[in-house]
């Protein structure tokens, strides 16, 4: 049996399969959503003693039209990344860039401190840093000796 997609909602739908099917891996459900984007930028999550930090690759993407936000312990990114207008003596031959809406989630621990999160664009790269909470961090304790 042949599939043949031939509009975008088909291919959306093949996402939403796939999405499903890969539920869990390598984050549970709750740590990660995507929103009804157009593209899904490629993201780090690396956690250290420190806290956590999240690199998104966002080329071609005015860092002016991103926002994020961290609500209820889930912190979210999101915008637009515009098509470049081919001129109308050009043709394309492919077309393999990303374009449109985008919206990544996660779900944080409490172990993240949301009043210093950090976020830093540089060269199409989005950088955020959140420190991990001084009292999620891990303590010595003295033991008396009598």
């Amino acid at each position: 049996m042949t599939t043949t997609f031939r509009r975008p909602a088909d291919l959306r739908r093949l996402n939403q399969v796939l999405d499903a099917a890969l539920a869990g891996w390598p984050f549970s459900a709750e740590t990660e959503r995507h929103g009804d984007a157009g593209w899904y930028p490629a993201t780090d999550v690396v956690e250290d003693a420190e806290g956590v930090r999240i690199v998104v690759e966002l080329p071609g993407v005015n860092p002016e039209t991103v926002n994020v936000s961290l609500e209820n312990q889930v912190l979210s990114i999101s915008g637009d990344k515009p098509a470049t207008p081919a001129s109308d003596e050009a043709r394309t031959h492919r077309f393999e860039r990303s374009v449109g809406h985008f919206e990544r989630s996660f779900r944080l621990g409490d172990t993240v401190d949301p009043s210093r999160v950090n976020a830093r664009h540089e060269h199409g790269v989005l950088t955020l840093t959140l420190p991990r909470a001084e009292q999620a961090k891990p303590r010595k304790i003295e033991i008396a000796v009598k």
